[in-house]
């Protein structure tokens, strides 16, 4: 189909990018994220407009964090973002000319993983991205499942622990509260409350004390042989390893990609959330066992396979 322009919605700066058919990036435009809903789509068609100069342009996709609608048109509902049934869609169409799609991000960073990434070569993969939150997508069959009303794959909003801590999406014990990077801080502040001679390098890298301790510390600490900070990331791949066993009883993939920032720290996380995984996965001494893969492209997966999503068929047909 040609190229297509894949945009990246984030909290400081929203990038657009033109992707070929292989996932290359040709080039980027990057703008500041207002702080109005009207200023966001406008910023959009901007990026997009930006980005698109000098090229043969056949459509836009767009990641945006939250609920989309099957027919990849309207946002529901998005979180850090005041849209109520956004029809984003219409909007940047107007504003640019070009055919658009709508896509989650963390189903666009999952399409983008599983074409070009760490899922490449796999038919059926579950992607979980671990960040400040956890999200996810679903392929299978070579499809993104996006379920009836397209809003599958919330993986972070699963109860893990009935009646467990508050989540910001209003229910309690919701599995990102237990795996994530909010989740991992939390485990070292109150590890290193309880133990502070076992927390001596993780301190030393804050202000002293476990309120100033944040996720950077706990990645340097933990590279250091910090015992606070390599206990809590064994207590997040706990957590991790325990949601992808159940995973792995609904749709039983080939492969689980994992992706987001703490994805970076390599083996330190995920050969603990293999030896979780193992553990929790019912019959896993009987049964074939999914491989948990690293994601390949970084921060670049959703707006790769936001552009890849363009040129697929609409998912209603």
């Amino acid at each position: 189909m040609g190229l297509t322009i894949g945009v990246d919605i984030g909290g400081t700066k929203i990038a657009a990018g033109v992707v070929d058919e292989e996932g290359n990036i040709l080039s980027t435009h990057k703008v500041p994220t207002p702080g109005t809903p009207e200023g966001i789509v406008d910023a959009i068609a901007s990026a997009v407009e930006g980005a698109r100069a000098g090229h043969d342009i056949v459509g836009v996709g767009i990641g945006a964090a939250g609920y989309v609608n099957r027919q990849r048109s309207t946002v529901y509902f998005a979180p850090n973002i005041d849209w109520r049934n956004e029809p984003l869609k219409a909007e940047v169409e107007a504003r640019t000319g070009l055919p658009v799609v709508v896509e989650n991000d963390a189903n666009a960073a999952a399409w983008g993983e599983y074409k070009f990434g760490g899922g490449k070569g796999h038919r059926n993969v579950i992607c979980i991205t671990l960040g400040t939150g956890l999200g996810g997508g679903i392929i299978i069959g070579n499809k993104l499942r996006r379920g009836h009303f397209g809003v599958a794959a919330e993986f972070g909003h699963i109860r893990m622990v009935p009646d467990g801590l508050l989540c910001g999406c209003g229910s309690q014990g919701c599995w990102e509260q237990y795996a994530s990077g909010r989740a991992l801080v939390r485990y070292a502040k109150q590890r290193a409350n309880a133990t502070p001679e076992n927390a001596e390098t993780l301190l030393a890298l804050g202000d002293g004390t476990p309120d100033g301790i944040e996720g950077k510390h706990i990645s340097m600490a933990a590279r250091q042989g910090d015992r606070v900070a390599v206990d809590s990331y064994r207590e997040l791949a706990r957590w991790v390893g325990a949601g992808l066993a159940d995973l792995a009883s609904l749709f039983d993939p080939s492969a689980f990609i994992v992706g987001g920032g703490l994805s970076d720290e390599g083996e330190l996380v995920l050969g603990p959330i293999r030896k979780s995984y193992k553990r929790w996965l019912v019959g896993g001494n009987w049964r074939p066992v999914a491989d948990v893969l690293a994601a390949r492209l970084g921060n670049k997966a959703g707006l790769v396979g936001a552009a890849d999503l363009a040129r697929e068929p609409d998912p209603i047909m």
